[in-house]
């Protein structure tokens, strides 16, 4: 039988693709407008500079999908394979993925810091606990 935890990881997996689509969709028509050359031996920095910062922000999320999150995958696979992916665990799970995707639109339509650092933060407890309890029936 399948876990019912891995809705979850496939909703955050496959919102990690809308993300990279909408990098994209908004990155190369600034890349083009931005009239900078491709230079191989020019820094992130460099680049960076040339594009406007609302561009930016879409990248900068979709690196931010392969961080943290990626604890996420981890517990929720062992919560999984351990039999305890359903319950509370799995709310968590559901709510962990809703803040990331609050999240990414937070820093990609405005990047209000103080709001994205306090929505972070509310996912980085949630994800605490989730990796709490999958310690619990790992350890116990």
């Amino acid at each position: 039988m399948m876990s019912p935890i891995l809705q979850p990881v496939m909703a955050l997996a496959l919102w990690t693709f809308v993300m990279w689509a909408w990098m994209y969709a908004t990155r190369i028509p600034a890349v083009r407008a931005s009239g900078a050359p491709m230079n191989p031996e020019a820094t992130a920095a460099e680049f960076n500079a040339a594009i406007p910062p609302r561009v930016r922000w879409k990248a900068d999320n979709y690196n931010h999908l392969h961080e943290q999150p990626t604890v996420f995958y981890a517990v929720a696979l062992t919560l999984a394979l351990a039999g305890a992916g359903a319950g509370l665990n799995l709310w968590l799970a559901w709510a962990y993925v809703a803040i990331r995707v609050a999240h990414s639109l937070i820093q990609a339509l405005g990047n209000v810091i103080l709001v994205r650092f306090a929505v972070f933060n509310v996912g980085s407890v949630v994800l605490l606990a989730l990796a709490l309890r999958a310690a619990w029936v790992v350890f116990s």
